[in-house]
C-alpha cells in the first residue's frame, strides 16, 4: 500500500525543514531502517528512516527545498502500484512552484561570447541578439543571477543606433574590436574615450572577477534571524575590563599534569559562581515580568565551518572544573561532527564567546536571546604595567560584557565585571 514519507516534526519549535539531501533515488528500493533523506533543522542535521519496506516511487521535496513539518515529501510503495492518487492531493502550492522551476529552465538558457564564455541569456533574449549580431558579452543583464532578459538586448540595439563617435573613435573601435555603443558619455565619443574603455575592458578581463550566488545554510539562516531579532529587541550596553591572568596562567600550568584545562573551562568555572550574585545578568525578560534564577546553565560558543552553534553546560555553577572541562570538550567535539541532541543547545541562561585565539583584543558580542547578557572572551596580551613605580610585563586580557539595559543596569554590569576580575585574578577564591 502506497504511504506518504512526510517531513517529521522533532521538536515543540519546529515548523519546517530543509532537504539537505537524499540517499535514495527514485525507483530504489527500500528497507524499514534504511536512511532516505537528511534535514537541516535549527542548527543540527538530521537523518531520516524508513519505517517501511517499499519502492521510492516520487520524490516530491528536493534538495534545497524547505517543507512545512507533516508536509509529504515522498512517495514510497509497491514497483507496480498506482500512486496518481496520492500525488493529486499534492498542494496547489507545490504545484506551482514545480511549474515556476520547470518554465525557468525551459529552453536554452546559454550562449558564446566571441571569447567562448557563456552567458546567461533568455531564449527570446538570445534569438533578438542573434538577429542583430550583438556580442552577448556586452550587455549587462538585470535578470535574476544576471541574467540577460530581452528587455536588456532592446535597450543596447536602441543605445546603438543613437550613438555619436567621431570618425577616429569609430576606426578605433574596430580597430580594437570594441563594441562602441557600450561607451556611455552624454557628448560625442572621441577616441581616447575608446582606448581608455579598452583599457578598464583589459584590466577588468585580466582580473577575471565573479559574483556568486549562494543560498544560505538553514544554520546561516537561523543565526541571520535570530542576531537580527536580538539586535531589535534588547537596548543593549558595551562594557569592557581588563583582569591579570598570570594567577590564572599559573593554576593551568599546575593541573597540565592532571588534566588538560583551558582558559575557556576556567571562565565558566568562575563566571557560573559569580553569576549566582548577579541574578539580573542571568536572567530574562517575559512580557512584563523577569525571571530570576538559582541555577546557572552556561552556554559556550563553537564556531563551525557555517556557521556558529552554542551548546550549554547545564547547573554549570555545582561543577567542578574538571567536569566543566570534560564536558565541554566533548560536546565541542559532538558540536563539529553534528551530533548534538536538541535538548543540548537549548535552555541557557549566560553565553560564553571566546575569540581570543585569534588575536582579538576586544569586541562587541550579541545577545544569544532570550538571555539578558553575553561575555566575550579576547586574547590573552603581555602588556607592560607600572606597579610600585616600576614597569613590568603581565598578561592582561580584556573582557567584553554585552548586556540588556531594560534589565541591567550600568552599576549592576560594573559590579559584576569588578567581581569577575577579583576571581579571575585569584582563582583561589573558587575553593571558598
Amino acid at each position: 500500500m502506497a504511504k506518504r514519507i512526510i517531513m517529521p516534526k522533532l521538536g515543540l519549535t519546529m515548523k519546517d525543514g530543509r532537504i539537505a539531501r537524499w540517499y535514495k533515488k527514485e525507483n530504489d528500493f527500500v528497507k524499514a531502517g534504511d536512511i532516505l533523506f537528511s534535514i537541516e533543522t535549527d542548527k543540527l542535521t538530521n537523518d531520516v528512516e524508513s519505517k517501511d519496506d517499499g519502492v521510492l516511487r516520487k520524490i516530491i521535496a528536493n534538495v534545497g527545498d524547505v517543507v512545512p513539518c507533516l508536509d509529504t515529501v515522498a512517495i514510497l510503495a509497491d514497483p507496480d502500484e498506482d500512486i496518481s492518487d496520492l500525488l493529486a492531493e499534492i498542494s496547489p502550492a507545490k504545484k506551482e512552484l514545480n511549474q515556476t522551476s520547470a518554465d525557468e529552465t525551459a529552453g536554452p538558457k546559454e550562449m558564446t561570447g566571441k571569447k567562448g564564455e557563456r552567458i546567461n541569456i533568455s531564449p527570446v533574449a538570445k534569438k533578438l541578439a542573434v538577429e542583430h549580431g550583438i556580442d552577448p558579452s556586452e550587455i549587462k543583464g538585470t535578470g535574476p543571477n544576471g541574467r540577460i532578459v530581452l528587455e536588456d538586448v532592446q535597450k543596447h540595439i536602441e543605445r546603438k543606433e543613437k550613438i555619436k563617435a567621431t570618425p577616429a573613435a569609430i576606426k578605433a573601435a574596430e580597430k580594437l574590436d570594441i563594441d562602441i555603443s557600450m561607451i556611455e558619455k552624454e557628448d560625442r565619443i572621441r577616441k581616447e574615450d575608446v582606448y581608455k574603455y579598452y583599457r578598464d575592458r583589459k584590466l577588468d578581463y585580466m582580473a577575471e572577477p565573479k559574483d556568486e550566488r549562494v543560498p544560505m545554510s538553514t544554520m546561516r539562516k537561523i543565526i541571520s534571524e535570530r542576531m537580527s531579532h536580538s539586535w531589535s529587541t534588547a537596548p543593549v550596553v558595551n562594557y569592557d575590563i581588563r583582569v591579570d591572568t598570570t594567577r590564572m596562567k599559573e593554576l593551568k600550568e599546575q593541573l597540565k599534569p592532571k588534566a588538560n584545562i583551558t582558559y575557556t573551562d576556567m571562565l565558566v568555572a568562575i563566571v557560573s559562581r559569580v553569576l549566582l550574585d548577579f541574578p539580573l545578568l542571568n536572567g530574562t525578560i517575559d512580557g512584563e515580568e523577569m525571571i530570576l534564577r538559582n541555577y546557572v546553565n552556561m552556554g559556550v560558543a563553537v564556531a563551525l565551518e557555517d556557521g556558529l552553534i552554542v551548546p550549554v553546560i547545564k547547573h554549570s555553577h555545582i561543577k567542578g572544573l574538571k567536569e566543566i572541562s570534560d564536558e565541554i570538550k566533548d560536546l565541542s567535539y559532538r558540536a563539529k561532527n553534528n551530533q548534538l541532541l536538541a535538548e543540548e543547545i537549548s535552555g541557557g541562561t549566560f553565553t560564553i564567546t571566546n575569540i581570543g585565539m585569534y588575536g582579538i583584543e576586544s569586541f562587541t558580542p550579541i545577545i544569544n536571546q532570550p538571555e539578558s547578557a553575553i561575555l566575550g572572551v579576547n586574547a590573552i596580551v603581555d602588556t607592560p604595567v607600572a606597579i610600585n613605580g616600576n614597569i613590568v610585563i603581565k598578561p592582561l586580557m580584556n573582557l567584553s560584557l554585552t548586556a540588556d539595559h531594560r534589565l541591567v543596569d550600568g552599576a549592576v554590569a560594573a559590579k559584576f565585571l569588578a567581581k569577575l576580575k577579583e576571581y579571575i585574578e585569584n582563582p583561589a577564591l573558587l575553593l571558598l
